[in-house]
């Protein structure tokens, strides 16, 4: 198998799974400024954010560990693995579980970023290079759409579980 096609593959795959989270975390900061009315909620959603990509890299671990099933032996790794740096960056999204890290929302934005640019590369080079293929680009604006809805999706299932927390605690004495 051609490796290119491999690590084109697996730079999609990392598209598809992060590189939406700028976009969504871009609106939710700018409808949390603009809305006067329920300043808790929003604010409340801001403070998802880092959570909800953090969830998104534990999906992210668990595509790499079924892509990997049955052999998780250092050499299957290393032959699976063409883009090893962007895999151990998106892994790293993990870390914004921790209490310390979440609080700091711009570095999850920061750490967004870099799968961000990778569509916007190939967008620049088909824009300003012959060398770039059009059905390449159309390959990456589906896969950030999906990227968009995940990031979102996990946003929402996480807003849906602190609300129902917050009521359990708030409702419920057990």
């Amino acid at each position: 198998m051609d490796n290119s096609f491999v690590a084109y593959i697996q730079k999609l795959e990392l598209i598809g799974f992060f590189a939406g989270y700028p976009l969504i975390y871009a609106i939710v900061i700018v409808i949390a400024g603009s809305i006067k009315d329920n300043k808790r909620i929003m604010a409340r959603t801001a403070s998802l954010l880092p959570f909800a990509y953090a969830f998104v890299g534990v999906l992210f671990l668990g595509f790499l560990l079924r892509k990997l099933y049955p052999d998780y032996s250092i050499e299957h790794i290393k032959q699976t693995i063409q883009k090893p740096w962007l895999i151990i960056w998106g892994l790293l999204s993990l870390l914004f579980w921790i209490p310390a890290l979440s609080k700091r929302k711009a570095l999850s934005l920061v750490h967004g970023l870099v799968f961000f640019l990778l569509p916007v590369i190939d967008l620049w080079l088909h824009l300003f290079s012959s060398g770039t293929d059009s059905d390449m680009i159309k390959n990456d604006m589906k896969v950030y759409t999906a990227s968009l809805v995940l990031n979102l999706a996990s946003l929402i299932v996480l807003m849906l579980l602190s609300s129902l927390f917050a009521y359990q605690r708030k409702h419920i004495k057990v």
